[in-house]
């Protein structure tokens, strides 16, 4: 049996890029002023537990089944209170595009925090969202501490992958902070923080789904159509579509070449996505004949 896997994520992602001239465009966090929002359009709270019953504090078998009962960290009530923070997430296109733009969200954040293996119980897909942080580095992973000066790493502090798409870095943290907090201090030095508050976790991940940086658009915005590519993009075979998305979060790991187990599932989940929300997966679904963003800086 494989089990619990050791996750990839943002992490991974970008250890082929460095945070140079970072183009970070924080939206403005500005509060819906009604309780619903676009996700609630889509999905409910019932459907929620039956597309993640494993999730954290939920599931009863493996390393996290003593925290079963003890607290739902991932709920869709957190998920929902994230949201209303960004207007424009699941805010455009066609009721078709919101259905499959949510179906890529959801995939990737399953991946990234997948407890599942090929034959876990109930499948592997409704084995997501069964971690709150990367395996491996629950005492700290050094690795993702790199100069930045505008970003600064503090001594002792790690920034390993944490939340629902395993935000990493210490830049990363930092510019998440600002957009959420103000201040690009209180996660750089308590990036913690994203273990103990369920609503600042999801944040984290729309943050980074809603968000551009360097030279990737955002998977939004690839998810919509407002991402036109450049020549370049075209050559790379980098065009419209959930590819895209993985090739954003993880291209340096798993694009451009043929996809491994990881990968597929990552696929799997997508197109499970689609289905429960009744929307076709659309076109250029795999990035295995993509050249990475990171080679194009």
């Amino acid at each position: 049996m494989k089990a619990y896997f050791m996750m990839m994520g943002i992490s991974l992602g970008m250890i082929m890029w460095q945070p140079v001239g970072l183009q970070a465009q924080p939206l403005p966090l500005r509060e819906k002023p009604d309780s619903a929002t676009y996700l609630t359009h889509i999905l409910n709270a019932r459907k929620w537990d039956q597309l993640f019953p494993n999730r954290y504090g939920k599931s009863r078998l493996g390393p996290h089944a003593a925290d079963s009962g003890k607290h739902d960290f991932y709920t869709f009530a957190a998920f929902v209170a994230a949201a209303r923070k960004f207007p424009g997430f699941l805010g455009q296109g066609s009721p078709q595009v919101r259905r499959r733009e949510l179906a890529a969200f959801l995939a990737h954040v399953a991946q990234e925090t997948s407890g599942g293996w090929d034959q876990a119980p109930g499948g592997y897909l409704k084995w997501g969202l069964y971690f709150r942080q990367e395996q491996g580095c629950t005492h700290g992973c050094a690795q993702y501490s790199v100069a930045n000066a505008s970003y600064p790493p503090l001594p002792g502090v790690s920034y390993h992958g944490r939340g629902p798409l395993q935000l990493s870095y210490n830049y990363m943290y930092g510019m998440f902070s600002e957009a959420w907090f103000g201040s690009k201090d209180s996660l750089l030095q308590h990036p913690e923080k994203l273990l103990q508050d369920s609503v600042l976790a999801f944040a984290s991940a729309i943050w980074f789904w809603m968000t551009p940086v360097a030279n990737k658009p955002s998977c939004h915005a690839v998810m919509t159509g407002q991402w036109i590519p450049s020549a370049a993009d075209s050559a790379a075979g980098r065009l419209p579509g959930f590819g895209v998305t993985l090739n954003i979060i993880n291209g340096g790991v798993e694009c451009g070449h043929s996809p491994s187990a990881e990968t597929l599932h990552r696929y799997d989940f997508y197109e499970y996505f689609c289905r429960q929300f009744h929307t076709d997966p659309g076109p250029n679904l795999m990035c295995t004949y993509q050249q990475p963003f990171s080679l194009h800086p």
